[in-house]
């Protein structure tokens, strides 16, 4: 995708006190959109960033507050490794998230990270996605390179759901949290993939995300932060605590 020079819309950015809280409000605005009538269509990012957030997230659901009965859930990504792998994001989801909800098998939607034909497999998500979709919220995280999913930097990026690889920042990222060896590739949603989500809630927190999050809210609209692209969605909020927001000019 190439560079866009098109002017940002007005964004909301809500810096808060602490990591803790601002899991606490994301967990909130996830949770309000479960209680709406209908099916609720969900995409979800992995990572220990937001793992405090499902945290908060089945305390309310233990509460009523957050029901995920009609709940569809479809994640950002998974690394090119078979869902039962300790290392898997499927296997991150189902200890933090899915098993503390009661979320139905049927309505929750992985990429196959094992699979054989890694095209078709990418394929196959974006259709599933496009016939359950728009998704009404898109939960996603920044690493500390600026890529949002596994949407590296570089000169393009991939418009739909596609194989990738990642970058030798995003892999020792993943063994300092624990996922040794990291692999080296991944399956991914594309930009316009992300960006087709009704609304958007990007949450970061630490300082040593706080270049990436300036980058990506105040930098040009490149390649290069991928997560950049996020600025020009009409309905982002972005929750940071004082680390993330440390390098915000404004």
């Amino acid at each position: 995708m190439s560079r866009l020079t098109r002017s940002r819309s007005p964004r909301p950015v809500v810096r808060v006190q602490a990591a803790a809280e601002a899991a606490a409000r994301a967990a909130e605005s996830i949770a309000a959109v479960l209680r709406r009538r209908g099916e609720s269509v969900l995409v979800l990012a992995s990572g220990k960033t937001m793992a405090p957030v499902y945290r908060a997230l089945a305390r309310l659901n233990g509460e009523g507050r957050a029901p995920f009965r009609r709940a569809r859930t479809f994640n950002l990504d998974e690394l090119a490794v078979p869902a039962s792998d300790p290392r898997s994001f499927r296997t991150f989801m189902e200890r933090t998230l899915f098993a503390r909800v009661g979320l139905d098998p049927g309505r929750i939607h992985f990429l196959d990270g094992a699979a054989k034909d890694r095209e078709a497999e990418c394929a196959r998500y974006e259709s599933e996605l496009a016939l359950f979709g728009p998704a009404d919220l898109a939960l996603v995280g920044i690493g500390e390179n600026g890529h949002v999913a596994y949407l590296e930097p570089g000169a393009s990026l991939p418009p739909r759901t596609a194989p990738v690889r990642l970058s030798p920042a995003t892999r020792k990222s993943l063994e300092a949290d624990g996922l040794r060896p990291a692999p080296r590739e991944a399956l991914t949603m594309g930009l316009e993939t992300i960006l087709s989500a009704r609304r958007i809630l990007l949450v970061a927190t630490g300082r040593a995300k706080g270049r990436a999050v300036a980058c990506a809210l105040e930098g040009p609209v490149t390649p290069a932060c991928p997560a950049s692209y996020l600025s020009l969605h009409p309905a982002l909020t972005v929750l940071l605590d004082r680390g993330a927001a440390s390098a915000l000019a404004r």
